[in-house]
């Protein structure tokens, strides 16, 4: 009954938002728009070259792929056509329009927890932006991932639905910063490793995981191979710019910070922040074995021939301009998936208003073997203090033909 009443009142809301005028209407679309930002949605529902939310674009995943579909308010190919019942649902259950049960690409297991007065303004936003007739075959997934009906199991092994609940022993920063990351934002769906059916590892959230051909780094305190030794700032410096002393961004969390967080205000940003950090530091590591000694001479040899012009001889790099390669989460994490993609692929960082140069690594998949490159790699991954586990040429033969599979 409570629920009942509830879908009542959000679609009475969500209905008036729509036909309404005046400052609160106003209001609430601007939350909307805001609440957009927040949930990276243009980044999902908008094909590079194409229209802001018409949808398009094709995400990879390991059960197939999938295509992001038109949410713009168009009758026949966007949700125009949606209920304010339906669009509800589509958050808080993962089932669209007649129902139609949604997969997890689209983060319903973390907007679940939006609260209702958020997902109203959503609502009211996306019934304000441009119509775009762009149909979209979004399930191209094979037999028998494609069966929706699948969801069922797959929701009663891995959702749990529900509203966001304030730590009352936290400050109003961090619950705030807890509601981005758990919620809206959906950090927790790109940095959680996943189980066999894909379904985030509740045990190890936010200790990194991989997707779309890259990985997302561990967020915890991790000194090694998380966020452990960034301070404060250097997060919000790193969200609102894409770069900071240690980093910079590129792949899908170029797009995330190009899309998204360069563009959340500065006390959300510090929100986030103050919340990361109170992240508890998961059990130690064990050590590594020590990698081959020719491997690591051999190493050093093609660094300083190909990477130290930039990365310096101490791996310090140049802060904004070359990633700092000692001491690095990501050089030590322990899958070196990015790794392995940079070196071959080269790869840009993003641009932002704050951050406009984009820095860019030249690929050096024409110059390095993969013998040379696992031997590099491993050298970065065991200097100047880094530990990690030593890569051999099958683990970049096969990262190399994914990526040329899957450029």
């Amino acid at each position: 009954m409570r629920r009942l009443m509830i879908a009542c009142a959000l679609s009475l809301c969500l209905n008036t938002a729509a036909t309404s005028e005046g400052t609160q209407s106003f209001d609430q679309i601007e939350r909307g728009r805001y609440l957009a930002i927040l949930g990276d949605c243009a980044g999902c529902h908008s094909r590079p070259g194409g229209k802001p939310f018409a949808g398009g674009l094709t995400l990879t995943t390991p059960f197939g792929n999938l295509v992001t579909p038109n949410i713009t308010p168009d009758q026949d190919t966007g949700i125009g056509h949606w209920t304010a019942d339906e669009f509800v649902s589509a958050l808080r259950d993962g089932r669209g329009h007649n129902g139609t049960r949604l997969y997890p690409a689209m983060p319903y297991p973390t907007y679940t927890r939006m609260s209702d007065d958020d997902v109203v303004a959503l609502r009211s936003y996306f019934s304000t932006i441009e119509p775009i007739h762009n149909p979209v075959v979004s399930n191209q997934l094979p037999f028998p991932f494609n069966i929706r009906l699948s969801m069922l199991v797959w929701n009663a092994v891995n959702f749990t639905p529900g509203r966001f609940q304030p730590d009352p022993t936290k400050s109003q920063q961090w619950n705030r910063g807890a509601y981005i990351v758990q919620g809206p934002g959906h950090c927790v769906t790109c940095h959680t490793p996943k189980n066999i059916l894909g379904g985030d590892k509740s045990d190890a959230t936010l200790t990194g995981a991989t997707l779309q051909g890259w990985f997302a780094p561990n967020l915890t305190m991790d000194e090694r191979t998380g966020i452990g030794r960034w301070s404060a700032q250097d997060l919000v410096q790193y969200l609102k710019t894409g770069a900071n002393a240690w980093t910079l961004a590129s792949g899908p969390m170029a797009e995330a910070v190009s899309h998204s967080t360069s563009q959340m205000s500065d006390g959300d940003l510090e929100s986030i922040a103050v919340y990361l950090k109170d992240q508890g530091r998961p059990a130690t590591v064990a050590a590594e074995p020590a990698p081959n000694q020719n491997m690591l001479r051999t190493g050093e040899a093609i660094y300083k021939d190909n990477c130290a012009a930039c990365h310096r001889d101490n791996g310090a790099g140049d802060s904004g301009l070359f990633p700092r390669l000692a001491g690095s989460a990501l050089v030590q994490a322990p899958d070196p998936t990015t790794l392995i993609r940079v070196v071959l692929q080269g790869s840009r960082a993003v641009s932002t208003t704050a951050a406009p140069t984009a820095p860019a690594m030249p690929p050096f998949d024409w110059r390095l073997n993969d013998a040379q490159a696992a031997a590099v790699l491993t050298y970065i991954r065991n200097n100047w203090g880094n530990a990690a586990a030593a890569l051999d040429a099958r683990t970049v033969t096969r990262a190399r033909a994914s990526l040329s599979a899957n450029p």
